[in-house]
């Protein structure tokens, strides 16, 4: 492990919002971790806001970052083809998703066809709400396919929308992100038009050796789940107006234990209070698994996105 920092930005909302820079350092004679910083935007006296994430870049001679925003784009957006329509484009990986997806639809439909009464107890067994019941025990694409999941393949993979690693994030965690968070994945689903622009302008001033990677804070969670650093119940809590801090307390207490890290008492303090202040951690925390080379493996497809999963079964 060459590099010892890292940094995990949560960035969103408007352009007055407040956000957080979360620095993580490691320390080889102690072998610890530490949360070196905790800055947020608004302790910063610059006029200018969209200044303050490149000053703390250089500020800490930053080499990673970690970011909860789309560092690539669609294959539309890049492809210099005359348009065939989505459905018939020639580029790769919109191909190898376009037939994994045909495959899916075409295997779990033969499972109906070859015992339908079978077919339909087994959706009944799966679709019933058991609180013990693994969440992470069976991916996405494996068969049975969840209604919710089928409907989303069947609406298919637009390429002037989506991204490869959408495809693999659907695969992995889609029923998942739907049970957990309300939510699915989409790359641009949540970004506004004027917080792309806002982005692209601060990448343009962030230095040349600086590496950015992309991640997602609730994918953090999910993996912390399947590795129990937190059960069910207190994922749940995360996401429950009253009980959320005493999560993310009981949350943050286990990732000091378990990844030897060490945070100052302020600072803990403040990620327990802020969302964004915890999404930033959760983002610096899949960065420190990244200098650590312990990250889920992507297909080659979707590596130019830069995204990283972090995977804390690799101890």
């Amino acid at each position: 492990m060459k590099e010892t920092k890292v940094a995990g930005v949560s960035l969103g909302g408007g352009r007055k919002e407040n956000f957080f820079l979360c620095l993580l350092e490691y320390y080889p004679d102690k072998d610890r971790w530490f949360l070196k910083s905790l800055n947020q935007v608004k302790d910063e006296e610059e006029n200018d806001r969209d200044q303050v994430l490149t000053n703390w870049i250089n500020q800490y001679e930053l080499k990673n970052l970690v970011v909860d925003f789309p560092l690539s784009s669609p294959p539309c957006e890049t492809c210099k083809l005359e348009c065939p329509g989505s459905q018939n484009c020639p580029q790769p990986p919109v191909v190898a998703i376009r037939e994994e997806i045909e495959d899916l639809l075409r295997s779990d439909q033969s499972l109906y066809e070859q015992n339908p009464k079978k077919y339909e107890a087994d959706r009944l067994d799966h679709e019933q709400v058991h609180f013990t019941k693994d969440l992470l025990g069976k991916k996405s694409d494996q068969h049975l396919l969840s209604r919710s999941f089928k409907r989303k393949l069947k609406k298919g993979y637009i390429p002037y929308w989506h991204r490869p690693i959408d495809f693999w994030i659907w695969k992995n965690y889609y029923d998942q992100l739907l049970e957990i968070f309300k939510n699915s994945y989409d790359s641009y689903g949540h970004v506004s038009l004027m917080m792309l622009a806002r982005l692209n302008y601060l990448l343009r001033h962030f230095p040349k050796d600086l590496n950015i990677f992309e991640s997602s804070s609730q994918l953090c969670l999910l993996e912390f789940y399947r590795s129990r650093l937190i059960g069910k119940f207190q994922l749940l809590q995360l996401y429950d107006l009253e009980m959320q801090a005493m999560a993310r307390q009981a949350l943050i207490k286990g990732i000091e234990e378990q990844l030897h890290l060490f945070i100052y008492h302020h600072d803990f303090d403040l990620i327990v209070r802020n969302p964004k202040a915890f999404d930033s951690f959760l983002l610096a925390i899949a960065g420190q698994r990244l200098l650590l080379n312990k990250l889920r493996e992507l297909p080659k497809w979707a590596h130019d996105s830069k995204f990283i999963v972090p995977d804390f079964q690799l101890q």
